[in-house]
C-alpha cells in the first residue's frame, strides 16, 4: 500500500510518499512545494494543484492523508490554507481518491503519546519508525510523513482496527477521544448562530 501525505499551505505544501508492505514502512520521497508570494493567487493555487496531480498520477496511492485544521488563530492565514486545501482536495477527487484527515493533536498523540509534543519529538519518531538517516526536513515535509505514519495500519492508528493492548494504550485512547470531543465542540460552536 502507498500513501500520500499532505501538509497543506499556500506558501509551502509539504508532501510525502510512504509505502507499507508486510509490516515494514518506507519513505519513498518527501519534500515541499513552494509558491512565491509575488505571484498571483490563482497561479500559486494552480502550481499546488499541478504538483499534487502529478504526484498522484506517478505514485498511484491508495489514500491521501491530510492535516485537518479545525481551529485557526489568524483568519487571513486560515483563508490561504483553506484555498490550498481546496486544490489538494480537487486533485484527489479528480484521481478518485479518498482523503483521511488527522488533527495535529491526533498525530502527536499517536506518534509520541502526548498531544502537546513539539516538532522535534514528532520528527524523531518519524525518523525512527521510517528508519531515516536523519530527522526529516523541512518541517512541512516532516509533518506530511508524520501524517502517513499516523494512518498506517500498525497498531499506532485507531483506523487500523483492534490493536494489541500495550502499556499506555488506555491513556492514548482517552486522549484521542478527548481530541475528538474538542473537535466536535468546536464544530458545534461554529454552527450555532
Amino acid at each position: 500500500m502507498v500513501l500520500v501525505g499532505i501538509d497543506p499551505g499556500l506558501a509551502a505544501t509539504g508532501y510525502a510518499v510512504v509505502a507499507a508492505a508486510h509490516g515494514r514502512y518506507q519513505a519513498l520521497r518527501y519534500g515541499c512545494w513552494r509558491t512565491a508570494a509575488r505571484l498571483p493567487l490563482g497561479d500559486r493555487l494552480l502550481h499546488i494543484h499541478d504538483q499534487m496531480s502529478a504526484l498522484l498520477r506517478e505514485q498511484r496511492p491508495a489514500t491521501v492523508v491530510m492535516e485537518r485544521l479545525y481551529q485557526l488563530r489568524d483568519g487571513s492565514t486560515g483563508l490561504a490554507v483553506g484555498q490550498a486545501i481546496g486544490v489538494v482536495r480537487l486533485a484527489a477527487a479528480q484521481a478518485g481518491l479518498d482523503i483521511a484527515e488527522y488533527t495535529p493533536t491526533h498525530v502527536k498523540l499517536t506518534l509520541v503519546g502526548h498531544g502537546q509534543a513539539d516538532k522535534a519529538q514528532v520528527q524523531f519518531m518519524v525518523q525512527r519508525l521510517l528508519a531515516l538517516p536523519a530527522p526529516p526536513r523541512p518541517d512541512h515535509a516532516a509533518d506530511a510523513l508524520a501524517l502517513c505514519v499516523c494512518h498506517l495500519p500498525s497498531g499506532l492508528s485507531r483506523t487500523a482496527g483492534p490493536a494489541q493492548p500495550s502499556a499506555g494504550s488506555d491513556r492514548l485512547a482517552a486522549a484521542l477521544a478527548a481530541d475528538d470531543r474538542a473537535q466536535a465542540a468546536h464544530r458545534a460552536r461554529l454552527e450555532t448562530p
